[in-house]
């Protein structure tokens, strides 16, 4: 009783000491206030809801709500949460390499395969549906569950049980797990020199993945237009959207973040002559957002590249990571950043210089047709100066991936001869 009542004593003690300074006597009672009622709820919770709650997942629970109150991209992560968004960054992880998702009766969908996994190899293909791991129903399990129980260590092996869109039975496929690479940026040939350069998403080794693929092409070849596709691009590390933009660049702010308090910082391109210099086209879509639009901003103010394609997402502001003790982490919104020319996309998106949509072609239609492969008098046999041309002219044959792509993709076909075309406008200008 006497502990009780000097607790008391100093806590009143403590609450006369403040109040004698100015303003802070209601800022202590406001938070004594807040957290009090925090834990009244708490205590009713955990005695009268209708079956026990961990008070672990209350407090997660409280925090979670806490952070979502703010914006939608501040929220909290478990440990296996923490653990999967590392994975994603850092590039690698174990497991057979498929991307799934989870449909509406609960069955586990394959969205995709990842080229030249052991998914891949074993034959599963996009729209497959997981029924069962190791004997166990992905009903039962959920999407958390499953997916954990499909990685696991290089090496071993776990068993599913399969059923394609076409088969009239499911089928049991046994696949051995391995090393899965999470390639983020993909390097392709549309024409003699054209490169289209494929970011789809901004991990840790995304530069350095770019840069080794744009060496290995600049040893055989010159690089003569880019085309840099940043369609559904959803983002990621700033440090390696401004490494990106490096490679383009040629000096100049890439861009620059405001904080609390309107504390301010620019990030630079780091060389004044850049990796490539040739003429760029870059394509967005309303799936380019964050990092995405950054890159596609710095290149925009700088007059480096022509924005084609779709508004972007429209996410101007900057999360940071804060891992806890216990393995579990925030990601809390500590910034907003702006374009080289000081311009905030918040809310806007980055508008391209020419607003493109996508198309899809018709089924019966092959809408490249006409500006890819329509004949012209060089393409004739035996036409005048034919042999000299053969002398200087590299014999290029576009891969059947690429040449599948261009059937379909407006964007890219007009892309492509943009990019062709900005040299001589460049000249006339």
């Amino acid at each position: 009783m006497r502990l009780t009542m000097w607790l008391v004593a100093i806590m009143t003690t403590a609450l006369l000491a403040f109040s004698s300074i100015p303003g802070m006597a209601t800022d202590a009672q406001s938070k004594f206030e807040s957290l009090k009622r925090f834990s009244q709820i708490l205590d009713l919770v955990e005695r009268y809801y209708v079956q026990d709650v961990p008070r672990t997942d209350l407090i997660n629970g409280a925090i979670d709500g806490m952070l979502q109150s703010l914006d939608p991209h501040s929220t909290f992560m478990d440990q296996e949460e923490y653990k999967s968004m590392q994975e994603s960054t850092t590039g690698e992880f174990y497991g057979i390499g498929v991307e799934i998702t989870q449909d509406e009766s609960g069955v586990l969908r394959v969205v995709t395969p990842i080229e030249d996994t052991p998914a891949d190899k074993a034959g599963l293909a996009a729209g497959d549906l997981i029924l069962e791991v190791d004997g166990k129903l992905t009903q039962d399990l959920g999407l958390r569950e499953s997916v954990s129980r499909i990685k696991g260590e290089k090496g071993t092996k776990v068993k599913l049980t399969i059923l394609s869109k076409k088969a009239k039975a499911p089928r049991e496929v046994e696949i051995v797990r391995d090393s899965i690479p999470l390639i983020s940026a993909k390097v392709r040939e549309l024409d003699d020199g054209i490169l289209w350069i494929r970011l789809s998403r901004f991990s840790e080794n995304t530069t350095d993945e770019l840069k080794e693929k744009l060496n290995a092409y600049k040893k055989k070849h010159k690089i003569k237009g880019v085309v840099l596709d940043l369609r559904n691009n959803p983002g990621g590390l700033l440090d390696q959207s401004i490494k990106i933009a490096d490679l383009f660049l040629k000096g100049g702010t890439v861009v620059s973040i405001k904080g609390k308090g309107n504390e301010s910082r620019n990030f630079d391109a780091s060389k004044q002559t850049a990796d490539i210099d040739a003429p760029m086209v870059v394509l967005i879509n309303a799936g380019s957002a964050s990092a995405s639009e950054i890159v596609a901003g710095a290149l925009r103010d700088h007059k480096r590249a022509l924005i084609m394609g779709e508004p972007s997402f429209g996410k101007g502001s900057v999360q940071n990571i804060i891992p806890l003790n216990d393995g579990s982490a925030i990601k809390l919104t500590i910034a907003r950043y702006y374009t080289p020319n000081g311009t905030s996309i918040q809310a806007k998106g980055i508008e391209p210089d020419l607003v493109v949509p996508f198309e899809a072609p018709a089924k019966d239609e092959n809408p490249a047709a006409k500006f890819l492969h329509a004949p012209r008098e060089q393409d004739l046999q035996g036409h005048l100066e034919e042999v000299d041309k053969k002398k200087k002219k590299r014999n290029f044959k576009r891969e059947k991936a690429v040449q599948e792509r261009l059937d379909k993709d407006n964007q890219l076909r007009l892309a492509t001869r943009l990019v062709q075309t900005l040299p001589r406008i460049k000249t006339l200008q």
